[in-house]
């Protein structure tokens, strides 16, 4: 279980967006009119619920990894919800996760299909059945909030939810604010489409204070309309770091997840010569390192390093100026992905900077045939 957040992050954003027959969202045109090129930050109530129920199972006070365990908000619920740990919903989340820690999504990622009415739990008109499927081989057929629909019902009045969730809002718009002012999710958003040819409508950051390691990203299209929906933990406020140091570190994590939505495109298009260009697997991961098994093919492999890599070249653009700023990103880049077992994300970015300065005004898809070619160079 103490390594669950690699393997999550792995197959979410494995998903096929056409991989479900079920209908996972309802954009109306009202919705889409309130939505259109916004983004926004929430901590949903429904879903801070099933948060806090997965952290009192036993499979929950177990990880630090699944859940966050390092603030005084953990230490208050602990105290608030702790003495309901033997309820049977609680030990039924328990075994459902530890039979299978992807139940950890279905169980979080579907309760924004319904929202709080009183102490009754009514569905949502626009979240349908979200989290169906976790790569083509994990799905489910029924909603688990519909499944549970009586006992998180029970749960939460006997515990007194929702009053905890009203006192906690002054910390959670702490949390939201910090996404506002360090993030700065509409500069990474306005990059992008700047960059890329892709185009997205809407973006939520849904947080929760008890993320640990597990981010991803997933996407959701109806009516036209496309939201990209991330699912992260709060902000770090580091206080050994500058304040530009603290953009960037926590910009990466958002940034590196947004991108997969626009680096998609492309990837595919050259996907038959990536895998030829990348088909000896040593020269570019180091195969022994726990984690590289889930980029199992040259494609995958080339995502990754074209996600973290163009984060690079943002930080080129809004830092231009800060040869310390570049500095500090660029190292942290090359630092994790070594760590990671990506071997080869020096050079990579050294020949996408080199690419980006000498091409300055095309798109990023453009560069890609250079790009690859450089790859089967290695």
């Amino acid at each position: 279980m103490k390594n669950i957040s690699l393997i999550l992050i792995f197959l979410i954003i494995s998903i096929s967006v056409n991989a479900q027959k079920l209908k996972k969202v309802n954009f109306d045109n009202n919705f889409k009119k309130e939505h259109q090129g916004k983004s926004n930050v929430e901590i949903n109530e429904v879903k801070e619920l099933l948060h806090i129920m997965i952290a009192i199972t036993d499979a929950g006070l177990g990880n630090d990894d699944m859940i966050n365990q390092s603030t005084p908000y953990y230490q208050e619920l602990l105290k608030h919800f702790k003495p309901f740990k033997d309820e049977s919903i609680i030990i039924k989340f328990d075994s459902l996760i530890k039979a299978n820690p992807l139940n950890y999504i279905f169980l979080t990622g579907n309760a924004i299909s319904y929202d709080f009415k009183r102490n009754k739990l009514i569905k949502d008109k626009n979240y349908i059945f979200p989290a169906q499927s976790v790569s083509s081989h994990t799905t489910i057929k029924e909603n688990p909030i519909t499944t549970y629909k009586n006992e998180l019902e029970r749960f939460a009045e006997k515990s007194d939810f929702r009053k905890f969730y009203r006192n906690s809002k002054k910390y959670y718009d702490e949390v939201i604010n910090d996404y506002n002012t360090q993030a700065n999710i509409d500069k990474q958003w306005k990059w992008l489409e700047n960059n890329f040819e892709t185009k997205v409508n809407n973006y939520v950051i849904m947080c929760s204070p008890l993320i640990g390691g597990l981010n991803y990203t997933t996407s959701y299209e109806d009516n036209d309309f496309t939201q990209i929906f991330l699912v992260v933990p709060p902000i770090s406020n580091l206080e050994n770091l500058s304040d530009i140091n603290k953009i960037i570190t926590n910009t990466r994590p958002i940034f590196t997840e947004i991108d997969h939505n626009y680096i998609g495109k492309p990837t595919d298009k050259y996907e038959k010569i990536i895998n030829e260009a990348l088909k000896t697997r040593e020269i570019w991961v180091k195969t022994d390192k726990y984690g590289t098994k889930y980029y199992p093919n040259p494609k995958k492999i080339f995502d990754e390093y074209m996600t973290w890599s163009i984060y690079i070249l943002y930080i080129m653009d809004y830092f231009k100026d800060n040869k310390a700023a570049f500095d500090y990103a660029y190292n942290d880049i090359n630092s994790v992905m070594i760590d990671r077992g990506f071997i080869k994300i020096k050079e990579f970015n050294d020949t996408l900077i080199e690419l980006r300065k000498n091409n300055p005004n095309n798109k990023i898809e453009e560069l890609y045939p250079e790009l690859i070619e450089w790859c089967k160079t290695q």
